[in-house]
């Protein structure tokens, strides 16, 4: 999409619509920009109440002169709570109204609002509108492309200030990303394998000088002794990797932040199989290591002065004859043995290792890792948060902040000595499930046992990674939650 700023309605350039931003009033709508060339055309709607401005109402009108000859009136909601998070959902609705209407251009009006800034303004407008212009259609046919093919393609902000242009830049950088991220996700998990999601991070690190890109496979895995990823992956037709991408965004710097994802490409529960009705979305269980990938892509794109190693634990739980089985014992690389209670409790095995190895290797200053690691956390939270397990107080908080002003929100979660008795076993150090009760809590605290001395965050995405329908700006199940976070997160980090 080609995206576009000017600060004066006189600079804007002719469109196929205009989209114009209202308040909702108490006994009428207002409008939200000072633009007196619309009222004319609003007032009669108004009057006989088929718009009302309410968040996410949309309205299309059509008038004979003007440099658009369509208009779209979008209601906002009311004036005092409106929040970016609002202004996102409200952009989305007049994407997806456009793109029904197979429009292609549009000029859309900020609204003014002496309670927010005009970056907040612009940042929830333009990444609304962003989010909700992608689509997924590469597994249609040919005749079945619509969706894809009514995507806005040219978009104009009026109103902004000067810094328009390069904040714009930037969220479309992030925004793309994303997309990166829903469609690894959303694609089957026969093509987003092990050696798909390998040549995606060559990829990052040959179009950046920034990103370096390793790879250990099955020969190295089994060297450097990760017994958790070996066996997760026993019944696999692929072999295992942990794929590797370090960004050095500051090389004057020796502060590194680990990002850990996630990768089990596909989750049949093993041995330990899942029933019908649990098994058929889980080609989004690498949602964490989606979001790993796609946010080194991100931080290189936006040249951030960071310096980060995410790390992509990829396997696939499958069921074959050499499938690793419950009951038995295998050796980590940290050197801990776990009793296997539950083959479906694999996510934590796979993250284990590559825990243990990143600290090992690359020494960072603090560890998160984002993983759709437990039901148990759908059942807290529902698809409206993520649960945040954490050691550290200070990492938590900053990340509950990157959290309020991205809306992928976090919610804390209790990391109790008494989980910790919960995942003993009588023949090895550990065991790998605990059972249903505190089950989120038990999982992230099996985690834990394989952070040493730093701060660490566990981010379970189970929720929020891949939604039951489409919603607001997520125009498919997969919402590639965690890049903005992350982003956000890196860019208030002080170091």
């Amino acid at each position: 999409m080609q995206l576009t700023s000017v600060e004066k309605s006189s600079q804007r350039k002719k469109s196929d619509v205009v989209v114009v931003p209202f308040w909702q009033g108490k006994s009428k709508p207002e409008i939200a920009c000072k633009e007196s060339e619309f009222s004319k055309w609003s007032a009669q709607p108004i009057r006989n109440g088929d718009f009302r401005g309410k968040e996410g109402e949309t309205l299309l009108l059509y008038r004979t002169s003007g440099k658009e000859h369509r208009i779209l009136l979008l209601g906002l909601g009311y004036r005092k709570p409106c929040l970016a998070e609002n202004l996102r959902k409200s952009y989305a609705s007049a994407v997806k109204t456009l793109r029904a209407k197979k429009i292609k251009a549009a000029n859309f009006f900020l609204p003014q609002n002496d309670l927010l800034s005009q970056e907040v303004i612009l940042r929830g407008a333009a990444e609304g509108s962003l989010l909700a212009n992608y689509s997924f259609s590469m597994l249609k046919s040919d005749s079945n492309e619509e969706e894809s093919q009514n995507a806005l393609t040219q978009l104009c902000f009026v109103g902004g200030d000067k810094s328009g242009s390069s904040l714009l830049k930037k969220l479309q950088a992030v925004a793309s990303s994303v997309d990166l991220a829903r469609d690894l996700i959303n694609g089957n998990a026969d093509d987003v394998h092990v050696d798909a999601l390998a040549a995606f991070a060559r990829g990052v690190s040959e179009e950046f000088s920034t990103v370096k890109t390793t790879i250990l496979g099955k020969e190295e895995l089994e060297r450097e002794k990760m017994g958790l990823m070996l066996a997760v992956n026993r019944g696999a037709l692929r072999d295992p990797a942990l794929i590797i991408l370090e960004y050095r965004g500051n090389p004057n710097s020796k502060d590194k932040t680990a990002i850990i994802g996630k990768g089990i490409t596909y989750d049949t529960g093993g041995l330990n199989m899942k029933p019908t009705g649990s098994m058929e979305t889980m080609k989004c269980d690498m949602s964490g290591a989606a979001a790993a990938l796609c946010l080194i892509q991100a931080a290189a794109r936006l040249k951030l002065k960071k310096n980060i190693v995410a790390a992509l634990a990829v396997a696939e739980n499958a069921v074959g004859p050499n499938s690793y089985k419950p009951g038995d014992v295998f050796r980590s690389h940290a050197g801990k043995t776990v009793e296997i209670t539950n083959t479906d409790a694999e996510g934590r095995l796979v993250l284990a290792d590559a825990f243990s190895y990143i600290q090992e290797k690359y020494h960072p200053n603090r560890l998160i890792d984002l993983a759709t690691l437990t039901g148990a956390i759908l059942v807290a939270l529902g698809e409206e948060a993520t649960g945040l397990f954490s050691n550290d107080d200070t990492l938590a908080k900053e990340l509950l902040k990157a959290g309020e002003r991205t809306h992928e929100r976090l919610w804390r979660m209790p990391l109790f000595p008494e989980y910790k008795e919960m995942i003993k076993s009588k023949i090895a150090d550990l065991k790998n499930s605990a059972g249903r009760g505190a089950g989120s809590c038990t999982a992230a605290t099996f985690l834990q046992q394989f952070i040493k001395e730093i701060p660490w965050a566990h981010l379970d995405i189970a929720g929020t990674a891949y939604l039951s329908d489409a919603k607001g700006y997520h125009t498919t199940h997969a919402t590639g939650v965690g890049v903005r976070l992350l982003i956000d997160y890196l860019e208030h980090l002080d170091t």
